[in-house]
């Protein structure tokens, strides 16, 4: 414990609080050397934490940061407290230790550091004369922890979900009569951290008691940063961000500066496609961006502001064709379309798994009896007419009792292929939103497999719940020619001109 060589600091040492704003020193983005005063935020977290808690946050908001001091705080005031800290790479958590942690302790006045002397400074770890120690690693499963936090958990879900897993499993339960904090930015709506902020958001939209084992949702968006602003009155801002902030304003009620907005177009400039993912105005815009190593992001990104994903119902003049990914013990995917023109109308989606063949046509005819539309042409992946996941008279046979023959789509030699086909043709695709939300979920989270060891994407796709609804849009990638006569676009191409001078 603190001994009476610190008498002079008085009552102050006994503060929390006083302590997290006056003895911590760090390196600000600036590169120098400031002592730790928590931000609004972070302020705003200490205030309001409940002990279990999950944050959905922008960029540079210093989370990990104030984690760290917190945890050195505990493990210095408090005898035999273990603390834990988990990055989403080894990296990272060697960079976390040495630059906050080891930094903080070494940057101490020395009396303190004379009173609760470091007696293990290792790699990851500093283990104190009180007993007490902090480790930052890229897993924990042994030991029991008195606070845990666990940075960018996301990242940890999108490309290791095995040790995602290894966290749920081992690390938790470590803390499980402690603190946990679990902090990220969005990675796409899948893995735990998805999951769990879901659940989390849920609870506090309905007011619900928050017991020991639940956590509470905490949502820091970029415009809670003070310096997220350019001072500059004669900046312009285009159409398309004074359309988003008016969305901003008038749907969600959220209201910015023309100095935050300034800040937030020029942004978006280098970040592109990745600007929601880390400096979100909204939970759900947050989770709505797609991930990293999405094959489809910048596809994605481009279709919500040309508004190609919106409101495109059924047209009952065009017939509708669909697009097949089959499996039996793995999902089998539809998409349902309509070519309007040269427009891909994308205006259902369907996927089930553990059903056989029969399934799927009594679907098929269900929503065509519900839509009261006509099928034009079906198209199967290279393994349609396989026997072993169809009726026993074969795939040929079943269709032919839905009224049409199947196309059996050549498989193309090289998947990159089909990937690259299917985002070239991207542009010409309208999707409805309300009738496609879970396949353009499915499009977002299409990604490239993770190498964990070398920290790279490999090039290929990862094989998970994404990649059959993506598998099926290939389809219509590799497998659809447009169906309108020239003729009819050359009229269509004439009315148009006429009408707009072009």
């Amino acid at each position: 414990m603190i001994t009476d060589e610190l008498a002079e600091w008085g009552e102050n040492l006994k503060d929390v609080h006083w302590r997290l704003s006056h003895l911590y020193k760090v390196v600000d983005k600036y590169g120098q050397v400031v002592v730790f005063k928590p931000n609004k935020a972070q302020q705003e977290f200490i205030d309001n934490c409940h002990g279990r808690d999950i944050i959905l946050k922008a960029r540079q908001l210093g989370f990990t940061t104030e984690a760290c001091i917190i945890e050195l705080d505990e493990c210095l005031f408090n005898d035999n407290w273990a603390a834990g800290i988990i990055a989403h790479n080894n990296d990272d958590a060697e960079k976390i230790f040495q630059n906050k942690v080891k930094f903080a302790y070494d940057n101490l006045p020395p009396e303190i550091k004379a009173a609760v002397p470091a007696v293990n400074d290792r790699a990851g770890t500093l283990k104190f004369a009180n007993g007490s120690s902090i480790t930052v690693s890229s897993s924990y499963r042994s030991g029991t922890l008195q606070r845990l936090h666990i940075s960018e958990f996301g990242k940890i879900c999108a490309k290791n979900p095995e040790r995602a897993k290894e966290i749920i499993t081992g690390a938790i339960p470590a803390a499980e009569n402690g603190s946990i904090t679990i902090e990220s930015t969005a990675e796409g709506q899948d893995g735990y951290f998805y999951q769990m902020t879901m659940d989390a958001m849920d609870m506090l939209h309905k007011n619900a008691h928050h017991g020991d084992r639940d956590f509470k949702f905490h949502f820091f968006p970029w415009f809670d940063n003070p310096e997220n602003q350019i001072q500059d009155p004669d900046l312009r801002l285009t159409e398309s961000t004074k359309q988003y902030f008016d969305k901003l304003t008038n749907v969600e009620g959220i209201g910015t500066t023309h100095f935050q907005q300034c800040w937030y177009q020029a942004e978006e400039k280098v970040l592109g496609g990745d600007m929601k993912r880390e400096h979100p105005s909204t939970p759900r815009e947050a989770f709505e961006q797609a991930i990293e190593g999405a094959y489809f992001e910048h596809q994605m990104v481009y279709a919500m502001k040309a508004g190609m994903i919106g409101r495109f119902p059924i047209d009952p003049r065009y017939p509708v064709n669909t697009f097949w990914d089959l499996g039996r013990n793995d999902k089998t995917t539809i998409w349902f379309h309509q070519d309007v023109a040269g427009r891909h109308k994308f205006v259902g989606y369907y996927e089930n798994s553990g059903e056989d063949i029969a399934h799927y046509i009594h679907y098929v005819r269900q929503w065509q009896k519900d839509k009261a539309i006509t099928y034009g042409e079906h198209y199967l992946p290279h393994d349609g007419d396989r026997q072993s996941i169809w009726l026993p008279e074969g795939s040929m046979a079943v269709m032919e009792e839905l009224g049409f023959y199947p196309n059996i789509v050549p498989r193309c030699k090289d998947k990159i292929v089909a990937i690259n086909t299917a985002r070239n043709r991207f542009a010409t695709c309208d999707f409805d939103e309300a009738a496609c939300e879970l396949g353009l979920k499915r499009l977002r989270m299409y990604r490239k497999d993770f190498d964990e060891k070398r920290g790279v994407f490999k090039d290929r796709p990862r094989h998970d719940e994404a990649s059959h609804g993506a598998d099926s849009f290939l389809t219509w990638a590799t497998g659809y020619e447009e169906q309108f006569e020239e003729e009819e676009f050359e009229e269509e191409r004439r009315g148009f001109s006429e009408a707009t001078g072009y």
